[in-house]
């Protein structure tokens, strides 16, 4: 397996997510467009025109399609799951328990759907993307975009038991923005810092960040039931991915070990309580976590073995 890219088109097993100091830095995602109720932006939601490829062990891609669970979009938006272990040409798609093959463009890597949008393209290939399939595109790859489409562009074709949840309340959306902003360099971010820092130096800066964060949610979490209130928003699902792959994998692969999450009565509460929620559940794959970064990174585990631990209870 190679953390590979596409150059002009072309794969390539080139991969160049770290600086000179050894810091991991995240490539920014290319496709940015956006589907609106209205049509206005030039790609109108409907109902079977639009298609979403995930992995379930990727936690940004987890982010969508728990939106797309969660707001009841099954039968309006059609999906693909990748096979979670990265190949030698990156994410592929199979037959493997939980995967859903492409039944839209029939590839066989996630890397032709990204040269049939744009056969020039040069970029890191990643999870998740939403396709349009009227227009053959790639419409957006950005996973925060994506869940705030799918929180509010598509209500018009949901059933009556979904057209009033609401995880990005306009009175909050500051707010939600905000902690989204918050959490995304230190934590969200922050463990793969952890994970693929290749000095002692970038590994201690993003391992301090990290669990300065974590407290700093601990405590809020203490005072009050949701990171923004009241209420449960995007930020909290945010959140929710990363807090479900910490004692699976972070922990212990990426060295993020100064303290386990359910050593944090706040967050793992948190993360128990909105795995809670069946249509969350039904798309939280311990396997497929598991598989992804044990099995698929042998930069951090040449041997592949995936461990049979921890047992997690999530509530």
């Amino acid at each position: 397996m190679a953390l590979g890219q596409l150059v002009n088109g072309k794969w390539t097993t080139e991969w160049t997510e770290r600086n000179e100091k050894g810091q991991f830095q995240r490539m920014s995602t290319q496709f940015r467009q956006w589907i609106t109720a209205d049509g206005s932006s030039g790609f109108k939601a409907e109902s079977g025109r639009y298609h979403l490829y995930i992995s379930l062990g990727c936690p940004w891609a987890h982010r969508t399609v728990l939106l797309w669970k969660l707001k009841g979009l099954e039968n309006i938006i059609s999906l693909s799951i990748v096979d979670p272990v990265i190949s030698e040409q990156g994410w592929q798609f199979s037959d493997y328990a939980g995967s859903i093959r492409d039944t839209v463009n029939n590839a066989d890597y996630l890397w032709q759907v990204y040269v049939k949008s744009n056969p020039t393209y040069t970029g890191r290939v990643t999870v998740p993307i939403l396709w349009d399939k009227q227009t053959n595109q790639i419409v957006n790859n950005e996973s925060r975009q994506i869940i705030q489409m799918f929180n509010s562009e598509f209500n018009e074709f949901l059933d009556s038991e979904f057209q009033d949840i609401d995880f990005y309340a306009p009175h909050l959306r500051d707010e939600i923005d905000r902690i989204i902003d918050d959490i995304y360099q230190p934590i969200n971010n922050g463990v793969y810092r952890c994970g693929f820092a290749t000095s002692q130096v970038a590994y201690d800066e993003a391992v301090t960040e990290l669990f300065q964060a974590l407290e700093k949610y601990e405590d809020l979490l203490g005072q009050q039931k949701y990171l923004c209130g009241t209420q449960i928003t995007l930020a909290d699902w945010c959140l929710f991915t990363t807090l479900f792959r910490f004692d699976l994998a972070y922990y212990g692969l990426f060295k993020c070990n100064l303290k386990r999450l359910i050593d944090f009565p706040n967050l793992w509460n948190h993360c128990c309580d909105l795995y809670q929620y069946a249509e969350a559940q039904s798309v939280c794959s311990i396997d497929h976590v598991k598989r992804l970064y044990y099995a698929g990174l042998p930069e951090l585990n040449p041997s592949r073995i995936v461990p049979k631990g921890p047992a997690i209870a999530f509530g």
